[in-house]
């Protein structure tokens, strides 16, 4: 099983321990690319591919995404057949 592999079983799974850098990976393994919001964005991050984004806010002060953020990913990447 792949590192792709583990992450989307890992993601599908709805740890509550998964982690934002876990996510970053993850989605540019599906081909998204990582994009600030810019100088005044704060935490809010934008991931991109094509036309689609997914917005996300970074999580502090620790790493853990949120239950709702997973779920959020989850659909999104469903409605995109990516997983």
């Amino acid at each position: 099983m792949s590192k792709k592999e583990k992450l989307i079983a890992r993601l599908l799974s709805g740890p509550k321990d998964f982690t934002y850098d876990e996510m970053r990976t993850l989605l540019c393994y599906l081909g998204f690319e990582e994009r600030s919001k810019g100088k005044t964005s704060g935490s809010r991050v934008e991931f991109a591919k094509d036309a689609y984004t997914i917005l996300l806010h970074k999580p502090h002060p620790n790493n853990l995404l949120k239950p709702y953020q997973i779920r959020q990913i989850i659909n999104e990447l469903k409605t995109l057949k990516l997983i």
